[in-house]
């Protein structure tokens, strides 16, 4: 028993270091892989060592694991409140969930990190033009920046949204859409974040939060174009109208369908519906620990 309990607490250090060195790592590269990497980490290592103490110094009589399986489930419940407390303050917040977008001529449009210079070069690879810089303001001075490419025959649409995060790292999310002449448009993304929410009927969105290659995802969306076999209708028009077009209609189907509070009501409940908040806390988690979104298709 002893040597069973000092063999566990050993690895419960082993990875309290690893959860230090992958959260450094994670401030540079803003990996939500890493992210879901460190998440489950951090809950070993919470779990093994609030056990480990309880058992030498709380002088607790019962089977490590067993104490371990309990502080696990504390941690579960003390997560399980602060996702809700947060998915609350969204609701309440004014950040706004489908902000107003317009073009970006500020020059900042696209950060100097080499990880996401060695992105500009494999859109030139691929035959990607830009066809305009985008932002949205959603809170005093911060701005959401999105770039939006096309490749040569107007087929494929790219937008690619910086998103900031904690700590002053950048991340990265790519979604690929292209339209069809019966009006439907596939989107094909890897947003991390949760949304829950509803699009509308003639969207067909896949996400891949786990695909952070750029030419994985493309692939993957011009394998889904090749098994429809529908007839594409190629973009026109810029990307901003189409956008905030988009912004509008999303805000208006999600209070039609009960994830979003009426109107007038938005001050003194929030934004979000309690059926809404639901939603979006069950996607956190499954996001944060599977890296799995709800199907939208």
């Amino acid at each position: 028993m002893e040597n069973t309990t000092e063999y566990f607490s050993l690895l419960v250090l082993a990875a309290a270091l690893a959860v230090i060195m992958l959260a450094r790592l994670n401030a540079r590269l803003a990996s939500p892989v890493l992210s879901i990497i460190n998440r489950w980490l951090r809950c070993l290592v919470f779990s093994g060592s609030a056990a480990y103490l309880f058992q030498r110094i709380g002088g607790f009589n019962r089977p490590y694991w067993l104490l371990a399986l309990v502080c696990l489930l504390v941690w579960i419940l003390a997560e399980t409140l602060y996702n809700w407390m947060m998915v609350k303050a969204l609701s309440m917040s004014p950040l706004p969930l489908f902000p107003h977008y317009s073009v970006n001529t500020s020059g900042d449009e696209w950060p100097t990190h080499p990880r996401f210079l060695k992105v500009r070069d494999w859109l030139r690879t691929r035959g990607f033009s830009q066809v305009q810089a985008l932002r949205a303001e959603i809170s005093n001075d911060l701005y959401l920046r999105v770039s939006v490419y096309q490749d040569a025959d107007a087929v494929v649409r790219l937008q690619i949204t910086f998103l900031p995060q904690p700590g002053g790292a950048i991340a990265l999310c790519a979604s690929f859409s292209t339209r069809m002449l019966n009006g439907y448009r596939y989107v094909t993304d890897n947003l991390f974040l949760p949304f829950a929410g509803f699009y509308p009927e003639n969207w067909l969105v896949e996400r891949n939060p786990w695909r952070v290659s750029l030419e994985g995802l493309y692939k993957r969306h011009r394998a889904r174009l090749a098994r429809r076999g529908e007839i594409i209708q190629p973009w026109d028009g810029e990307p901003l109208e189409d956008l905030n077009v988009q912004q509008r209609e999303m805000d208006k189907i999600n209070t039609e369908l009960g994830f979003l509070m009426p109107y007038a009501q938005r001050e003194e409940h929030g934004k979000i519906t309690y059926e809404g908040r639901f939603r979006v806390w069950k996607e956190i988690w499954s996001l944060n620990y599977l890296g799995r979104s709800a199907r939208y298709e």
